[in-house]
């Protein structure tokens, strides 16, 4: 399990950043190899199953975590694959919320 799975979530203070480069970087090799960085703005990743039921139950275990850690992502759900992008919205970036929230997110997942 990632250590970042075991993190809690924390507000940002007003004027907070986005991460970059660097401190993106070692957030990323916490987490599973297959999420992406993208333009230093988003995390994305696709998740597969195999019949949309699962792809659904997945979803609905997603939304239930964003509403515990008040943290949402932008959610794609197709026959057999969903798509999550998570960023903080707040700052139009990245934060340490968003890597814990993919954690946790693949703590959810089997296939």
């Amino acid at each position: 399990m990632s250590r970042l799975a075991e993190r809690k979530c924390v507000s940002l203070e007003n004027g907070a950043q986005p991460l970059k480069g660097k401190q993106l970087e070692e957030l990323l090799n916490e987490l599973n190899h297959d999420w992406d960085v993208v333009d230093e703005h988003h995390l994305e990743k696709e998740y597969h199953f195999k019949n949309f039921r699962d792809a659904l139950n997945f979803t609905v275990k997603v939304g239930e975590l964003a509403e515990e850690l008040n943290h949402h992502p932008e959610i794609t759900l197709t026959w057999g694959k969903v798509i999550l992008r998570i960023w903080t919205h707040k700052i139009n970036g990245l934060a340490e919320c968003d890597f814990i929230l993919a954690a946790k997110a693949d703590q959810l997942y089997s296939h």
